[in-house]
């Protein structure tokens, strides 16, 4: 105010022209300062509310990426429960086969020795797998080939070990 009556003052004494011209031109600045400043805090406040807006946006957006990506870590520690639980239940599985196949392999070596002319012995008794189930004459016997020995067992020492008693995945 002290700027628009000193505005008038000089304004009027360097004129020398009507006191009431110069008022109402100060008037008239007045009131487009007040309606410049108007429309500017318009224009601020839009520009604020612009701005919580998109921050309001960026939120929901984080919001909804946090629970995605929750979710999917949820999904992620579930299944590595899964597949440690399973590796757990195979890794001791491995182990109880891996000594059963030592202990196989002990009987083996036990039962199965080999003499120098390259002829296995079975409790004492040769055995050639070259002439298994070749009877004295020479001739192919299937009867030799179905034959057990007397401990319950075939008497070839290469058939795969069946694990039937473990629930195998």
């Amino acid at each position: 105010m002290a700027s628009s009556s000193s505005t008038y003052r000089s304004s009027s004494s360097s004129d020398g022209g009507n006191p009431s011209d110069s008022a109402v031109t100060v008037d008239e600045r007045k009131r487009k300062r007040m309606l410049s400043n108007r429309e500017s805090a318009r224009r601020s406040r839009m520009r604020k509310q612009k701005h919580v807006d998109d921050l309001t946006a960026q939120i929901n957006q984080l919001s909804s990426d946090n629970r995605q990506i929750l979710t999917s870590l949820t999904v992620t520690s579930e299944l590595y429960m899964k597949i440690q639980a399973e590796n757990s239940v195979l890794t001791a599985q491995m182990a109880e086969l891996s000594t059963r196949l030592e202990s196989l392999n002990e009987i083996v070596d036990l039962v199965t020795t080999t003499n120098g002319g390259g002829v296995d012995q079975i409790d004492g008794c040769e055995f050639d797998d070259r002439t298994a189930g070749i009877n004295c004459d020479g001739y192919y016997d299937d009867m030799m080939m179905s034959g057990v020995n007397h401990w319950g067992g075939s008497v070839y020492t290469n058939q795969p070990i069946m694990a039937n008693d473990i629930n195998m995945y």
